[in-house]
């Protein structure tokens, strides 16, 4: 399997930021979604895809999920997603040759059982897991199946987290630490947020070694340039899903030209 530490490292080491994007399995259909998948991986996109793919889960009860990615995971619920078509996703991804990490809430992982989640994600090729509400504290299982299957824990810090959570939950993961730019649910946002700098600054000072991606609000490639100028990556999600939400809604589900531009444009950004 790859690591998606080494899809933030391979970018460094080219002079530049990388690009993670999100999407959820099973909108606008679960093959629907895999075709998708693949366009962030670069299928054709006028130059290259995303270093690495977030691959979500739609969960019924979505904490942190602003309206964009609820619209879409309460769709991909009642056309049918199950737990199970997450490892078609990152089979999916991985024929590109594209590393994936699935993103989920921990009910999911708990409900299929922690230790056969971990064995399915690594025999499909996926490089672990970003738990948005599993805080390494009640993470023992993880951590366990994780080590046994040599899968990344991604964990989540936010503005608001001590520096002492943010020196314990950088030493609790592998792979790389998600930086959550602002206070709130997921979504786009008009410009880049400011208390972003600022966290991955203390982020650089408690665990100097730790990789860091910027994700809740990139959607454009001049925010994706702003973000790689201070953070190892730029996460882009909602962005990415409205363009699947508006070829759906205008009766062209299968149209990802929109999807297509926008990979481009934001690569373009984090090349800059």
């Amino acid at each position: 399997m790859a690591s998606s530490a080494g899809a933030l490292t391979a970018a460094r080491a080219e002079g530049r930021g990388a690009l993670i994007g999100y999407l959820p399995v099973g909108y606008p259909s679960v093959p629907g979604s895999l075709a998708a998948l693949r366009a962030l991986c670069g299928d054709g996109v006028d130059g290259p895809g995303v270093d690495l793919v977030e691959i979500g889960l739609p969960y019924s009860d979505p904490m942190m999920d602003g309206p964009v990615i609820q619209r879409a995971g309460t769709r991909a619920l009642q056309r049918g997603v199950r737990t199970r078509d997450v490892f078609a996703a990152v089979e999916a991804v991985r024929s590109t040759g594209t590393p994936a990490v699935v993103m989920t809430y921990w009910n999911l992982v708990d409900r299929y059982g922690t230790a056969a989640f971990a064995r399915d994600l690594a025999n499909a090729g996926g490089s672990g897991l970003i738990t948005p509400d599993l805080i390494p504290d009640e993470a023992q299982d993880w951590i366990a199946a994780s080590d046994a299957h040599g899968l990344d824990r991604v964990f989540l810090v936010s503005p608001s987290s001590t520096d002492a959570r943010i020196a314990a939950t950088a030493a609790a993961g592998r792979g790389w630490l998600y930086a959550t730019s602002v206070m709130g649910v997921t979504g786009t946002r008009a410009s880049s947020p400011t208390a972003a700098p600022d966290l991955v600054a203390r982020i650089r000072r408690l665990a100097p070694d730790t990789l860091v991606g910027v994700g809740l609000g990139v959607s454009n490639g001049d925010q994706a340039a702003d973000v790689v100028a201070y953070a190892d990556a730029a996460i882009v999600g909602s962005a990415f899903v409205k363009t699947l939400l508006a070829a759906d809604d205008a009766g062209a589900p299968g149209d990802l030209s929109a999807l297509r531009g926008l990979v481009a444009d934001l690569a373009a950004g984090v090349r800059r």
